[in-house]
């Protein structure tokens, strides 16, 4: 099908304004390549979810403004004024801005907000509405500086913001990310971006529903974003998918989003509630199920970090809890992450693929498995080996016992922690390689003993501790940042599990569960 036959997508008898506009995006959809999705962030919302986010606002006002800042064919819009009108007999007046720059779709934005207006008409209420072919971002990133708060009467306000924001990373070059410097540090993703616009283009009692990417609730690219969007809005709902295949299945986005709910704060510090709800996938949406929590147990707002944790069952409630009452830290151990400092392209011609006099090992992500360091262990263009030299002696650290963790995992791992001990080998170099995807772990000015190498190597790798990781990082990286500032258990408990293993003599993961789930007594959780 091309883009030019889908604007003769004809209506079916009485048919929903949502069905209408999904049949359009699905029809769209298969137009487009999948490059072309992923360069544009363009994933279209299914029905289901567009009907359950709609199913989110609730308002007994007889004129509704709503704002849809990248509307795509319109069906989020649709959906929400659908359940509005369904349950507020009221509504006499729905004013709509809507906008996308995808002049592919404005064509088919257009047919879904002009039946739409049909459908309200037979409702006997009034439907304006606006189509704006800008960008979002530029046309109101001056309501984020604070010299502009006040909007000089420029300001739109609304009793809804609904969106399904587009998702990619911005270059730093990029005018979107320029225009919004007081939000960013380092590479930000568009969609936070659209995210703290809208917190500040909503009436005093306005909600925004949004769909998207569960990366920023934890990570310092995201660490300004989470201190500003926080500073305005306090959140009172979040939905999460048990699948990441299921909620865009049709454009193949292997993704973990959330749906939330927010309203702004109006300069007042409330001791809110969250509720929490989750499913599997599309098919048992509308039976999710939900908990209520206070905002505090979620997100401690008094903390520089504000790092969202998303319990999904009683288990990991607890597990939270459990976090929550150890004091301790690696950096209260006197204990340092840092990254790997070599970066591969940058010391390409010191790399080698087989050992030389003036070499020294190199590791890199692949050579790490839960436990177990692989090496040597071939892969194309991953020497093993990198020469010691002046150019090279600044990257390369001193040879004695570390932690390698990974900095990356696949979206399908089973563990988002994956960690190896390293003990120094008396007749090794006096230094080591650590390529950029690795972290590693020590001790400045200082040696770990076996037994912490072992126990902090153990507590990482074990099922608790990644469990507990996934509750607050929605995303493939393991920051240094967020190692450093996760609750430790006592460093006399750390060794005490790397003295047990150790005496054992077994590093399989099979023991590894076994000795942390006994001293955690995570059977009875």
């Amino acid at each position: 099908m091309s883009i030019s036959t889908t604007k003769n997508i004809s209506l079916t008898n009485k048919e929903q304004p949502s069905s209408y506009a999904d049949r359009l995006g699905s029809a769209y959809s298969n137009t487009v390549s999948q490059t072309f999705k992923k360069d544009n962030g363009q994933f279209f919302t299914p029905q289901a979810i567009a009907q359950f986010m709609g199913s989110l606002a609730s308002i007994d006002k007889k004129q509704i403004d709503i704002l849809d800042p990248g509307c795509g064919t319109a069906i989020l819009t649709c959906a929400l004024v659908e359940n509005l009108v369904e349950q507020n007999p009221n509504i006499g007046v729905i004013n709509l801005v809507a906008y996308e720059i995808d002049a592919n779709l404005i064509s088919l934005a257009e047919k879904s907000l002009s039946y739409l207006k049909e459908w309200l008409f037979e409702r006997g209420i009034s439907f304006k509405y606006i189509i704006c072919i800008h960008d979002f971002i530029i046309e109101h990133y001056s309501c984020l500086n604070p010299p502009s708060l006040n909007f000089s009467g420029t300001k739109q306000n609304f009793d809804f913001i609904i969106s399904n924001p587009p998702y990619f990373k911005l270059s730093k070059d990029d005018s979107r990310v320029k225009a919004a410097q007081v939000i960013i540090d380092g590479q930000p993703n568009v969609y936070s971006i659209f995210l703290a616009i809208a917190t500040r283009m909503l009436k005093d009692d306005g909600e925004m529903i949004f769909i998207i990417p569960r990366s920023f609730t934890s990570g310092r690219y995201f660490n300004s974003f989470r201190n500003y969007f926080f500073n305005h809005v306090q959140i009172d709902f979040i939905h999460l998918f048990g699948s990441r295949k299921d909620t865009f299945l049709r454009d193949n986005v292997l993704q973990e989003t959330l749906i939330l709910k927010a309203k702004p704060k109006n300069g007042k510090k409330i001791e809110s509630e969250i509720i929490v709800s989750t499913c599997s996938g599309l098919h048992d949406i509308k039976q999710s199920k939900q908990n209520i929590y206070s905002q505090k147990d979620l997100i401690d707002l008094d903390s520089k970090e504000k790092i969202i944790h998303l319990p999904t069952n009683t288990k990991e409630e607890a597990i939270i809890k459990l976090f929550k009452n150890w004091n301790g830290s690696l950096n209260q151990y006197n204990i340092q992450i840092s990254t790997g400092p070599i970066v591969a392209f940058r010391a390409e011609k010191f790399i080698r693929e087989t050992p030389e006099e003036e070499t020294t090992s190199l590791y890199w992500i692949h050579n790490i498995t839960k436990m177990e360091i692989n090496y040597p262990f071939k892969k194309n263009n991953k020497g093993q080996y990198v020469l010691i030299c002046e150019q090279t002696k600044p990257y390369l650290i001193p040879n004695r016992n570390y932690i390698f963790l990974r900095r990356f995992s696949a979206k399908d791992d089973k563990s988002r922690l994956i960690a190896a001990p390293y003990f120094l080998l008396p007749e090794a170099s006096h230094y080591i390689g650590v390529e950029n995807k690795l972290n590693y772990i020590y001790r400045p000015k200082g040696h770990l003993s076996r037994t912490e190498v072992m126990g902090i190597a153990a507590i990482l790798n074990s099922k608790l501790f990644d469990t507990y990781f996934r509750t607050f990082n929605g995303n493939v990286n393991v920051s240094a940042a967020e190692m450093k500032a996760m609750p430790m258990p006592p460093l006399e408990t750390i060794k005490e599990i790397g003295k047990k293993l150790i005496l054992l003599n077994n590093f399989s993961m099979e023991n590894v569960s076994k000795v942390t789930d006994d001293f955690f007594e995570l059977n009875r959780l």
